[in-house]
């Protein structure tokens, strides 16, 4: 039987950005917070002088063991769906901070349309313009409304940037100036600027200099050692939530922070959540933790199957299109960061050195910067050229057509180290009516709880953005003077691989509870007390990469908690009208 522990006024799921963020705020303004982490405690120092490519890049040891328990995977609704067993293949953080500590540190703000792409579609384009099937929505908030936010993730981050010059107006600069660029990056920005682009370095965590954020934490400068990709940093100069928002939460003495605790179930009686039910994997006790608020601030993936597991919310139903929970399941990965790689025979860079955000971009393709109207597609994507540092082992680039063994691999391999680059386009990924979560109905995890099923078809608009990204990446590629562009293939099938890391939607944000699962403090529709915070919440996915999007909503979810502790209830009420997916 669960041991029952003394209530708390708020238990957070997770301790990456979303759940690290809340834990911080509700601790900072004084409530009693219980942090349950289903991985190890780790801190910066695990991290000092481990540059093992090995355990990281090929044995991706900050990975979820996927034995115990994984997702399932099909393509479409008839077929059985079987589980991905291969860390390459299925990238889930873990441990303390989450997935947010192996990042690359690349940081974006989303566009305004990306918050109304359904009504702001509509206004420009007209209503047919978003094909049959496709379920997007308007989020509930608007860019004006989340700019603060954004804001004040960015300062707490110390997020080291330039304004985009074709971005939306900003409150405030960056906290720190851009970090430095490379040739390989000066190259892709003064080709795209003589294209009549308008490039921009990528605004970063990897920071340009020392820097206090406003809760006191200090965050280094970044000393380009090329291991930030699948890496804890050596140094304390990537922005994640080890040297930001856990340290904040636990010196405030309000927050007490639990790992390697398995959260299996969240606790409700009328109406309303109780607390959570979870197990310490060392001695496999379990333990009912009591709240007056419960927050998800886990990965996509377990919030999902957190509240189907607990029957919490109306499951989405593919056939009849009912139902809020697991529908518009989307994210980059897959078809997504296609582009074309170039390979120089007179140009030689110092791949060695990098940094997971050091790169150039440009959003002349992104949202709606460029006319849809002869396209087969909505919204768009970023351009970039990122030089992470080139290890010897993870990545070592060859021709298309050179063998992957013997004499002519070796001699290409030697020639082209350090003379090839890669462009690539980082599309808006849009949901349909058959992508979507459920429970596996057969696959069962260590505990016998089933599995987390994953129902993914590309569409055709999805392989139209995609070759729209290749095209306008190999031209790109060819004016920086490759020798020779090879341009990605587009696959004909979704081939389970979830590499990307950026999984969205399932319990997402919308005006309409037939729609839509919580609104926009990240509240559930169906259970007040109820905070489901982090990339489960996107309806679908902007044309940048998320951290930022994240963590601007979870300081919002964290002010929704805040509030809802003074003076219960709902923090918004349902528009139903013009609120159609």
């Amino acid at each position: 039987m669960a041991k029952k522990l003394e209530k708390v006024d708020v238990v957070v799921v997770g301790s990456g950005w979303a759940g690290g963020i809340v834990s911080a705020e509700a601790a900072k303004a004084g409530h009693k917070v219980v942090t349950l982490e289903r991985g190890k405690p780790v801190d910066r120092q695990d991290y000092v002088g481990v540059k093992d490519e090995l355990r990281f890049s090929d044995r991706y040891e900050m990975m979820q063991n996927l034995a115990p328990e994984t997702i399932t995977s099909r393509n479409t609704l008839d077929e059985e769906a079987l589980p991905v067993r291969t860390r390459s293949e299925m990238m889930a953080g873990t441990d303390l901070g989450g997935g947010s500590v192996h990042w690359a540190g690349a940081t974006y703000r989303w566009r305004p349309i990306d918050f109304e792409i359904r009504s702001k579609t509509i206004e420009r384009y007209g209503e047919k313009k978003i094909p049959e099937g496709m379920i997007i929505r308007d989020w509930g908030i608007t860019y004006d409304e989340m700019e603060p936010y954004y804001d004040k993730w960015e300062k707490t981050a110390g997020i080291s940037g330039e304004p985009d010059p074709l971005g939306d107006k900003r409150s405030s600069d960056y906290p720190n100036p851009p970090i430095k660029e490379s040739p390989a990056v000066r190259l892709f920005k003064d080709t795209t600027k003589k294209m009549g682009y308008h490039p921009y370095q990528v605004a970063s965590a990897n920071l340009s200099q020392s820097y206090k954020n406003p809760d006191g934490e200090t965050i280094a400068q970044c000393m380009f050692c090329s291991f930030c990709t699948e890496y804890g940093c050596d140094f304390g100069a990537k922005s994640d939530p080890l040297v930001t928002v856990i340290p904040t939460a636990v010196k405030t003495g309000n927050c007490e922070i639990r790992t390697h605790s398995l959260v299996r179930r969240v606790l409700h009686e009328n109406g309303k959540a109780t607390g959570v039910m979870y197990v310490d994997l060392r001695t496999g006790l379990e333990y009912i933790q009591p709240a007056d608020v419960v927050v998800l601030g886990a990965f996509s993936f377990t919030n999902n199957r957190l509240l189907m597991l607990s029957k919490i919310g109306e499951q989405y139903d593919p056939k009849t299109r009912k139902g809020v929970i697991g529908r518009n399941f989307n994210g980059q990965f897959g078809i997504t960061f296609l582009g074309a790689r170039g390979f120089f025979e007179d140009k030689k860079f110092n791949l060695f050195m990098g940094a997971g955000a050091l790169g150039g971009t440009m959003s002349d393709f992104a949202g709606d910067n460029f006319d849809h109207t002869d396209l087969d597609f909505i919204n768009g994507g970023g351009i970039e050229l990122r030089q992470y540092g080139h290890g010897p082992i993870a990545r070592n680039s060859v021709p298309k057509g050179t063998k992957n063994w013997g004499p002519d691999f070796k001699e290409k391999s030697i020639h082209y180290t350090n003379r090839s680059l890669v462009a690539w386009y980082t599309p808006a990924v849009m949901s349909w009516w058959h992508n979507y979560t459920s429970l596996d109905p057969t696959y069962t995890d260590e505990f016998g709880d089933p599995l987390l099923r994953i129902t993914n078809k590309y569409t055709d608009h999805d392989k139209a953005m995609a070759k729209f990204g290749i095209e306008k990446c190999t031209e790109i590629m060819e004016k920086m003077g490759a020798d020779i562009v090879d341009p990605d293939e587009i696959p004909e099938e979704f081939d389970h691989v979830y590499d990307g890391g950026h999984y969205a939607g399932g319990v997402s944000m919308g005006e309409d509870p037939e729609t839509s699962a919580i609104n926009n403090y990240l509240q559930l529709w169906d259970m007040e007390n109820l905070f489901v915070v982090g990339g489960s919440a996107f309806p679908q996915f902007g044309g940048h990469h998320p951290t930022a999007t994240i963590g601007a909503l979870s300081y919002r979810a964290s002010e929704g908690v805040i509030k809802y502790l003074k003076e219960p209830g709902l923090l918004t009420q349902p528009k139903k009208e013009g609120a159609k997916a």
